[in-house]
């Protein structure tokens, strides 16, 4: 039983971090021991609590006051009112934005409601650089209940039997994977955990690294043990610092408690685990692509067979999973397959964690069983579309994902479900789009992103891709013509067909499903020469309404290229062959003279 009659628990993830969280974990426990109350009340500084949008949060236990936007001049306010006087803070609760009425705990906010923690099950609870608090939240059990209970055979076949798929995008069975590698005879065999999360927006292996490190290092145990590998490797992208930080720091308390190293737990088995640094390349997070970074080659992928879990790392089988994959596997182990298998869809077992980002309210961290629609996402845990503005469309799968319309959002989400609709899962990114988003720019954009990504290796991708960037640059300014959307499709079906690895395979999708469901604003663009959404600067026309202006000359002020023509209360007029379409004009207009066509 813990000493300390309350707790105060500060989100210490990145996002939280950087406003200014560990200044108001630091606030609290100097006013705690101004009060005198340092050995009554604790101040824990965990990781992600997932609500991202209201940081930093803060949660007191154990009567679960949710706290939220909390600065660290608060804490004067919170240790003085709630710990002393027990009265809650009321303005720094969340509030219903349904009903207005206050929410003082985190499990009446409607983006926890349909939330189902497995992965993050420890995230946001625990202290991640103390070994102690994920032991007692059964850290470390399963690995010992695997080496004293089971044979290496018996959980593969747990694995097996879970339906448990793989998280990183591949959605490949993951016991099946484990199998394999435990076949193939060899002197030395490698566990890799594949932590290089590069798709656009996308954070959720980061904050399981920063918020419950330990778990990932039990799987990958558990691997090892399974597959006949005393070696992991954890390839993680220099870009997150605290991650690694936290991994170091949970990797050297294991092998202290003997959880690491060698005869773990008595039982004669040897596993210890190092750290390989990725600089950031997207097509390393491609299994044979990040093998070969970390033998300190070039990042470029291979042809498949050999597969790594026959010749991997060093030639050697190796056995490449994802971080939100192996935070799967302990509580499999403790509670059983057929618990596992009971969440999610016939075909997609277990949750999914999304990390949900763009146009919705509540822009954050989710994790839901599958078969949760993409509705109950973005309208109930979400919390629907910022500033009342109509929904467009959502991105899944990241850059390699596709765009999905109102016409999907009553669709399951599963791996099945999303390719069929022109999508797919992929890492677990999940962006929403506005009415005022343009999806060709939208495309284009993508398209920016694996033209920049791409390896090179192999010519559809490294040259397929920039043509169809170039085809879409030339759209967005208005030298499109309607014959180049058949150019669009026709290469990206080339490009998907006979690109060497995942990221050229997938990288035609938000190009063939923008066309596929925005013919119409493809068309505008090539046949009017306009933007729907008045997005593309370059199909813009600035005008000014004769009837509205009064001749105040702000807007000729501030034209930077010198456009706008008219003297004081004349009207004035601008002159299209001059005018760059900044915006300026009408930033500055205070009387809605200025028009935009």
């Amino acid at each position: 039983m813990s000493k300390y009659k309350m707790n105060i628990l500060v989100c210490g993830g990145t996002g939280c971090k950087s406003s200014a969280s560990d200044l108001l974990a630091a606030a609290l426990r100097t006013e705690l021991a101004e009060r005198g109350l340092s050995g009554e009340v604790q101040v824990v500084v965990t990781g992600c609590f997932g609500f991202c949008e209201q940081g930093p949060v803060v949660n007191v236990l154990p009567d679960n006051t949710f706290y939220i936007k909390v600065k660290p001049e608060d804490a004067v306010t919170i240790v003085s009112e709630h710990i002393i006087k027990g009265r809650k803070v009321q303005n720094l609760l969340y509030t219903d934005p349904a009903t207005q009425t206050k929410v003082d705990g985190s499990g009446a906010i409607d983006f926890n409601k349909k939330q189902l923690r497995i992965a993050l099950r420890n995230c946001g609870f625990i202290d991640p650089e103390k070994i102690e608090e994920a032991i007692a939240r059964d850290g470390y059990a399963a690995l010992a209940r695997v080496l004293t209970e089971s044979s290496p055979e018996e959980v593969i076949g747990i694995i097996k039997k879970s339906g448990l798929r793989g998280r990183g995008g591949g959605g490949f069975s993951t016991g099946l994977k484990w199998e394999i590698t435990s076949t193939v005879e060899a002197d030395q065999k490698y566990v890799v955990c594949n932590a290089d999360e590069g798709d656009p927006g996308a954070f959720m292996d980061r904050s399981i690294l920063e918020g419950d490190p330990h778990t990932v290092i039990e799987a990958m145990a558990i691997n090892g043990y399974c597959t006949g590998a005393d070696k992991g490797l954890v390839y993680i992208r220099a870009e997150y610092p605290l991650a690694i930080e936290r991994l170091k720091t949970a990797i050297n308390q294991a092998r202290e408690y003997g959880l690491l190293g060698k005869d773990i737990l008595g039982s004669g088995f040897n596993f210890d685990i190092e750290l390989r640094y990725g600089a950031g390349a997207f097509v390393c997070g491609e299994e044979t692509a990040l093998i070969h970074s970390m033998e300190g080659n070039r990042g470029e992928p291979t042809f498949k067979p050999p597969f790594p879990s026959e010749e991997g790392y060093l030639g050697k089988p190796t056995n490449v999973n994802n971080v939100e994959t192996y935070a799967n596997i302990p509580p499999i182990i403790l509670k059983g397959a057929d618990w596992f298998s009971s969440i999610g869809t016939e075909k997609s077992k277990g949750t999914k964690v999304f990390a949900l980002a763009g146009k919705v309210n509540n822009v954050g961290l989710v994790e839901v069983p599958m078969g949760t629609t993409l509705r109950e996402v973005i309208f109930e845990i979400g919390g629907g579309i910022k500033d009342g503005k109509k929904f467009k469309s959502v991105q899944t799968g990241g850059p390699s994902g596709g765009c999905l319309t109102e016409k999907h959002l009553d669709i399951p989400i599963d791996y099945d479900n999303l390719i069929a609709s022109g999508s797919m899962m992929g890492s677990g990114g999940m962006i929403v789009m506005d009415e005022d988003d343009c999806m060709v720019s939208v495309a284009k954009y993508y398209l920016d992103f694996t033209v920049e990504e791409s390896c090179g290796k192999c010519s559809p991708c490294r040259i397929g891709n920039k043509r169809l960037h170039e085809i879409l640059d030339e759209i967005t300014k208005g030298n499109g013509k309607p014959d180049d959307l058949d150019r669009l499709r026709n290469l990206s079906e080339v490009i998907k067909d006979t690109s060497l690895c995942g990221l050229g395979q997938s990288s035609p999708n938000p190009v063939l499903s923008t066309l596929e469901h925005f013919h119409d604003e493809y068309m505008a663009h090539v046949v009017d020469f306009k933007c729907p959404a008045g997005q593309c600067r370059d199909l813009m026309i600035y005008t000014i309404d004769a009837a509205n202006c009064v001749g105040c000359t702000a807007c000729a002020r501030v034209c930077p290229v010198g456009a706008i023509a008219g003297e004081r209360k004349e009207v004035h007029s601008i002159d299209q062959t001059i005018c760059i379409k900044c915006g300026a004009c009408l930033e500055k207009c205070k009387f809605n003279a200025v028009l935009v066509s």
